[in-house]
């Protein structure tokens, strides 16, 4: 096996940085319309105070928590549905190791985090789909 001598990859080298970000308390309705808006599949949930953990709402929250259900999206509270606390990746993390936290997580994405501060997202499809690793 020849050695790959390619640089490291890093989450902070491929994550989407903008943080689009909702409040616990915002009805699924909201989330929803905020979703349509940026044209994005999950909302980051703000912390309540400095420590409270970070949650996540994507479009299955929404489908299981609402349709399913049979509940109205406008008395459904985003804290109601959301997965908290959400998996971080630091954001020095190898790709690699990301790749294989997210895939044994089951999960498809989630927050970079830098210091504390969550400072972008990555996605499986994102690593594929958006850069060049074949």
């Amino acid at each position: 096996m020849v050695p790959d001598n390619s640089p490291i990859i890093r989450a902070r080298d491929v994550m989407h940085k903008g943080i689009l970000a909702i409040d616990g308390m915002a009805t699924a309705k909201e989330a929803a319309a905020q979703m349509r808006s940026e044209k994005t599949r999950c909302l980051l949930v703000k912390k309540r105070h400095i420590d409270d953990a970070w949650g996540i709402v994507v479009v299955q929250d929404l489908i299981k928590g609402v349709i399913i259900a049979g509940r109205s999206a406008a008395e459904v509270n985003v804290y109601e549905i959301m997965t908290k606390p959400v998996i971080t990746v630091p954001a020095d993390m190898d790709i690699r190791y990301v790749a294989r936290l997210l895939y044994r997580a089951g999960i498809r994405r989630a927050p970079v985090e830098d210091g504390g501060d969550i400072v972008g997202m990555i996605s499986l499809s994102s690593l594929i789909l958006e850069n060049e690793f074949f």
